[in-house]
């Protein structure tokens, strides 16, 4: 009885999924939009690219049903807010090559082994926030192979499924300085949502495919087969694609797999339930506050992010000379206000997590280089 009663909802829950998918999706564009409302007002990067222009993109995104059309709409549209742009497969914290565009050997990027023990990679894989930076900071091989943009300004986003860096965006102006950072993150956030959305439909097709009858159900083939893996509560979109140059380990039986995309084995559940879980600063509060407070830490980082992109030459000279604060007060309380204005009435404003970050990426945790001009 149990089970039957189990069957039901299952059904009934797969059948009320797929009818909520196509409004789903049009919120999603509209939530994501509404994360950054100075690009919503027309694009606050150096494409300067309008609001319908992304609305566009992020629809060219979601209309992609596999996870490979869905990463080749990421790098398509990408190439309007960005002059060169590559997709790095991440896995067990080793970076790959996938595809790219806009540079001179699109195909030399596939399985190209990209550096993550430091520079803007590490810092967007280690964060998982957007981290620009010049391109002496960037991998070494990657630079003498590729080369880098005109203005030297390059920036590396990360694609962020269910609390994992699944893969990295690398993007750079090229010869023509072309380079929107903050469309590119939206765009990215949009691609991040769409993919779980995609993942939540096969879930749901095959748990329908399940719960069914007997009698409708295909008759099993006659010939023995390899036993299946436990499916996890996330499909991995990457998980068919192994970078050349990780060492791999014993194989093991495994069953071919009948689709694109590979199953999450229940081994990696375990291993994430295995490590420590960090301690949650917004334990105590509501649900909804910890909400605001972390969409506030994270509009913070892309505003301060925004400024060092723009401004490397004098974060540079600010923290050898001690006068921060002075090269960027202009930069600096422009995003100030920007930020006080979204979120200095609501349960963040205790935070002040916009000077926080001031003092953490602009000064990297030393007040010293900010000068005497700086309010604490």
């Amino acid at each position: 009885m149990a089970k039957d009663l189990q069957q039901v909802v299952e059904r009934a829950v797969a059948q009320v999924l797929d009818r909520q998918l196509p409004k789903l999706q049009a919120e999603l564009v509209e939530r994501v939009l509404a994360e950054l409302p100075a690009v919503a007002a027309g694009g606050s990067g150096g494409g300067g690219a309008s609001s319908e222009g992304l609305v566009h993109a992020i629809s060219s995104v979601h209309a992609g049903t596999t996870q490979k059309e869905i990463l080749r709409a990421l790098l398509d549209a990408g190439t309007s807010y960005a002059a060169r742009v590559a997709l790095f497969v991440v896995k067990a914290g080793t970076a790959s090559g996938w595809q790219a565009r806009g540079f001179s050997e699109d195909e030399a990027i596939k399985d190209f082994p990209l550096d993550m023990s430091s520079g803007p990679g590490a810092h967007a894989y280690q964060n998982r926030v957007a981290a620009p930076a010049n391109i002496a900071e960037m991998d070494r091989r990657f630079v003498k192979q590729f080369g880098g943009p005109e203005n030297e300004q390059i920036l590396v986003l990360p694609l962020v499924l269910k609390d994992k860096v699944a893969a990295l965006l690398y993007a750079d102006g090229g010869a023509e300085n072309r380079l929107d950072p903050a469309s590119l993150e939206v765009l990215v956030m949009a691609t991040s949502a769409w993919l779980e959305v995609v993942s939540l439909r096969k879930q749901a097709a095959q748990k329908e495919m399940e719960s069914a009858p007997a009698m409708e159900r295909p008759a099993p083939p006659e010939t023995p087969t390899a036993p299946v893996h436990t499916v996890s509560a996330f499909n991995d979109p990457f998980a068919s694609h192994t970078p050349k140059h990780i060492a791999k380990p014993e194989p093991e039986p495994e069953p071919e797999p009948a689709a694109e995309v590979v199953e999450v084995a229940s081994s990696a559940s375990a291993a994430s339930a295995a490590a420590a879980p960090a301690a949650d600063p917004f334990a105590g509060m509501s649900a909804e506050d910890a909400d605001t407070h972390r969409k506030a830490q994270r509009f913070a980082r892309l505003l301060v992010d925004e400024i060092k992109l723009y401004n490397q030459a004098k974060v540079n000279e600010g923290r050898r000379n001690k006068d921060l604060y002075d090269r960027l007060k202009e930069d600096i309380e422009k995003s100030r206000s920007t930020y006080q204005k979204r979120y200095g009435s609501t349960a963040a404003a205790s935070g002040d997590y916009f000077q926080k970050e001031v003092v953490r990426s602009l000064a990297e945790d030393d007040l010293s280089v900010m000068g005497a001009s700086f309010k604490k």
